[in-house]
């Protein structure tokens, strides 16, 4: 075990309640300081959740060399520019998924936290829990054959929330929910996606309320993924072969996994190991790779937060939900491509020449 650390939570949100509430039962683990947007409700929170330092500002916050980890708990548009922040001030990250906007942002910020030399990582917390092995293990153990297809669904009834709605926050079913599905398929299935097809229902902000999404793998197998903003579902993900199928409770927070054989007749079942939220373990995986001198996290490697990005790029691009932000940034390269090659056709035209000739 590592030498007690102390993290800073960047934000104010139910998430980085649940985070303040994990950390407070943790051994080796400190929640020192929270910031946020408001120094009102940064010293709300650290009262509420007995955190010894509010500071004023996300700056103020940047300022302070007593954190070792900050973990970032604000809405996805923030993401890019808070973990920027934090990495050009040399502080160690945890960002909360989806890990960016696009993944433009993401390689940009894996980028230059590879040139600061600190450690960053995605706040994908079931890649971090050990029921991850034990599914992983009973799939791999042949019990249902050679796998050839899986399902996976996460539904929640919350698009009343305003930054799931709102394309100024990234909102949309997809980097809230959809994400799960697609790192679910990936933790199961692997990375050879030959092909990737889905539809999509939009809000009428225009972002993503419900999508199914179909992944086919190279060899053959099939992952067909649904997630929606507007309504309650099982949270199941199955995995299907000729000698049965694998069922596993709550892909958003393994609570079991039972196997099925040819009979439907349950003949195996193991029940997830008592945990604190389960945040605990992204937390401990940080705090360990900083002991090691490590820059990321091996339960959730950078190039595999990079890759669910570009899935992500992908069906937005399919669905046309492209954020506001992206417009902006859009424009704003191509007027700069414009004024670049306006000055390289001025360049090459003599001081004398008669331009009206």
């Amino acid at each position: 075990m590592f030498k007690q650390k102390r993290i800073g939570i960047m934000g104010t949100g139910n998430i980085a309640g649940v985070m303040a509430n994990t950390v407070r039962k943790m051994k080796s683990v400190k929640c020192y300081g929270v910031a946020s947007r408001s120094e009102e409700r940064a010293q709300q929170f650290a009262s509420e959740y007995g955190i010894k330092v509010a500071y004023t500002s996300y700056e103020e916050m940047m300022l302070d060399s007593k954190i070792d980890l900050i973990y970032i708990a604000t809405p996805h548009s923030e993401h890019y520019a808070n973990m920027k922040l934090c990495i050009e001030n040399g502080k160690n990250v945890l960002c909360e998924k989806s890990f960016t906007a696009n993944a433009k942002q993401a390689e940009e910020i894996l980028s230059l936290a590879k040139e600061k030399g600190v450690l960053v990582a995605e706040a994908m917390w079931v890649r971090y829990m050990p029921m991850l092995t034990t599914i992983k293990g009973i799939l791999n153990s042949g019990i249902i054959g050679e796998p050839t297809m899986l399902t996976a669904n996460l539904g929640y009834s919350i698009a009343d929330k305003k930054r799931l709605t709102d394309p100024a926050l990234a909102g949309g079913a997809l980097l809230d929910l959809g994400v799960y599905t697609l790192n679910f398929a990936a933790m199961m299935f692997g990375r050879d996606v030959d092909k990737l097809e889905s539809s999509c229902v939009l809000t009428d902000t225009g972002v993503d309320a419900s999508e199914s999404i179909t992944l086919t793998y190279k060899d053959g197998k099939m992952a067909v993924l649904n997630a929606t903003m507007n309504g309650l579902s099982d949270r199941r993900g199955v995995i299907y072969g000729p000698k049965g199928y694998i069922a596993i409770e709550n892909i958003n927070n393994f609570s079991s996994v039972t196997v099925y054989d040819t009979s439907y007749k349950a003949v195996k079942s193991v029940k997830a190991p008592k945990q604190i939220t389960g945040y605990e373990y992204e937390v401990y995986s940080c705090m360990e790779a900083i002991e090691k001198g490590e820059k990321e996290c091996w339960e959730m490697p950078h190039q595999e937060t990079l890759r669910i990005m570009k899935q992500m790029d992908e069906l937005r691009a399919q669905w046309g939900v492209v954020f506001p932000f992206e417009q902006e940034e859009a424009h704003s390269e191509e007027k700069e491509q414009i004024e670049i090659l306006t000055g390289e056709v001025e360049d090459t035209i003599p001081e004398d020449t008669d331009l009206q000739a």
